[in-house]
């Protein structure tokens, strides 16, 4: 083929790693809108911890919240404070882990709006 002939396109993406994978990015200067926000990994997993970290309390495993702990390496103020997500409504834990919304509030005050009546936590956690 002459040379005359070849089409050339330049697409100015970029590739940056975020959380592990490799995530395309578009220009600085283009006008595309901003992909929804999805959930938070962190308080997924944080969610799925306390969970097993309950079950794991319920079944007589542990016995104490400095025995569990000791056995997953953490201090126990943090193991505590995380534990109470398990005690989430339940209606905030389907909006949070099947629907996937973004809480309006971080993963530290979700773990005090745990102790909270059930009726007051989805107002707290998503307005």
């Amino acid at each position: 083929m002459p040379a005359n002939e070849t089409i050339r396109v330049h697409i100015p993406l970029t590739v940056r790693k975020r959380g592990g994978r490799p995530r395309i990015l578009p220009p600085r200067d283009s006008e595309t809108s901003d992909p929804p926000p999805g959930q938070d990994p962190r308080v997924l997993r944080a969610i799925g911890r306390a969970w097993s970290w309950r079950q794991r309390m319920e079944r007589g495993e542990v016995t104490t919240i400095a025995d569990l702990a000791a056995e997953e390496g953490l201090s126990d103020r943090y193991v505590s404070r995380l534990l109470r997500l398990a005690w989430l409504a339940p209606d905030v834990l389907e909006r949070l882990v099947v629907h996937r919304e973004p809480c309006a509030i971080s993963l530290y005050d979700l773990c005090f709006v745990a102790s909270l009546p059930w009726d007051e936590q989805s107002a707290r956690v998503f307005d």
